[in-house]
């Protein structure tokens, strides 16, 4: 089998992942496109790709050799691409969230399935050392079962701008619930992915129109846009197995500071996998802590877990790993099937905090 050629839809802040990880796993980047040429031209061009389009469809007339298709896009064009490039017989990496809702997820993997063809999302935090790490460790049954986890994602002035596609409930379909699934699908794949059976949640609107709380990053403002997302939503999920997980996810509330982390206590061994901030000058956001909590000869034991640093947080390794996946060189880190389980909490998490009931999950 020759080099994998990809093409990448959308040349958003994600596409320099994207790009890094297809080219580290050998394959070759031959097309951009982007409903704004001009700037899909300027990635492309410092980087060598000479094929810019200003859609999928034309992009794939004109480069029919492609294998695999990246996909870059606000949250609301996902599935309709998505389920286009699979339609034409091509291999998909789509960003996250996987879509807007189970619904739309559920008829990607339709897609996916009837194509017979790989569909993975950016699920980058699997890919990062500290995940893999532990990951292993439960695989060898240092864990036992996990009983209860709880996953966190909060953020006390994260704000992604207001106006733009972010806060715009039709064009993203929710706020930090939807943008920030991370930790909610790293705790699920510690957990071996169980299948969900109730959630109560609530969601909280404070902060949206107070610009104090906006981000370091993000979008622009939009003057005239729509603000009507939530800025945080707590939960709890119960699973068949009689697993449980806390789900903490803000843009904006009043807490110490960021906290990113996946906490799990297991019939063996707990265990903590957390973001760490501000470490010697190192990028931010590029070293998680990765530690078990066991008992050894009846002292209780805490293990730090050593792993290499990876400054891209997974992004790049998770991209290389769809190629390789593609190839048949490696197993996917994740699977359409999972994500439709992620979604179906999602939507949970929403409809519980609508009704203010608990909400069975099918």
């Amino acid at each position: 089998m020759g080099k994998i050629k990809v093409g990448i839809v959308g040349a958003g802040g994600m596409a320099f992942y994207h790009y890094e990880g297809f080219i580290k796993a050998g394959a070759e980047v031959i097309a951009m496109a982007d409903a704004d040429p001009g700037r899909a031209k300027g990635f492309a061009e410092k980087r060598g790709i000479s094929k810019v389009y200003s859609s999928l469809a034309e992009m794939v007339s004109a480069c029919p050799n492609l294998d695999a298709v990246s996909i870059i896009t606000p949250n609301k064009f996902h599935k309709p691409l998505v389920i286009e490039a699979l339609g034409l017989g091509k291999h998909v990496y789509c960003e996250k969230p996987p879509a807007l809702n189970a619904g739309e997820m559920e008829e990607m993997l339709a897609a996916s399935k009837q194509a017979k063809k790989q569909l993975m999302f950016d699920f980058n935090n699997r890919a990062r050392p500290e995940s893999q790490a532990i990951i292993k460790y439960i695989k060898k049954g240092r864990v036992g079962t996990i009983n209860s986890a709880q996953a966190t994602w909060i953020r006390r002035a994260g704000i992604p701008g207001f106006g733009g596609w972010f806060t715009n409930k039709a064009l993203s379909g929710g706020g930090p619930v939807i943008d920030l699934p991370h930790m909610l699908d790293l705790a699920l794949y510690f957990m071996g992915y169980p299948e969900p059976d109730y959630l109560l949640g609530t969601a909280f609107y404070d902060f949206m129109d107070n610009k104090a709380f906006k981000g370091p990053w993000g979008i622009p403002d939009a003057a005239k846009g729509v603000t009507d997302v939530e800025s945080s939503c707590h939960a709890m999920v119960t699973f068949k197995t009689g697993q449980s997980l806390q789900i903490r996810n803000s843009w904006a509330e009043f807490n110490e500071r960021e906290i990113v982390s996946v906490t799990f206590q297991g019939t063996k061994a707990g265990g903590k996998v957390e973001r760490l901030f501000e470490i010697d000058g190192i990028d931010e956001t590029c070293i998680d802590s990765c530690r078990l909590f066991t008992e050894e000869f009846g002292n209780q034991v805490d293990l730090d877990i050593k792993t290499e640093k990876d400054e891209y947080m997974g992004r790049v390794a998770n991209a290389a790993n769809f190629v390789q996946a593609i190839s048949g060189k490696a197993e996917p880190f994740n699977k359409p099937e999972e994500a439709l389980v992620l979604m179906k909490i999602i939507d949970a998490m929403y409809k519980s905090a609508s009704s203010k009931k608990p909400v069975q999950i099918k």
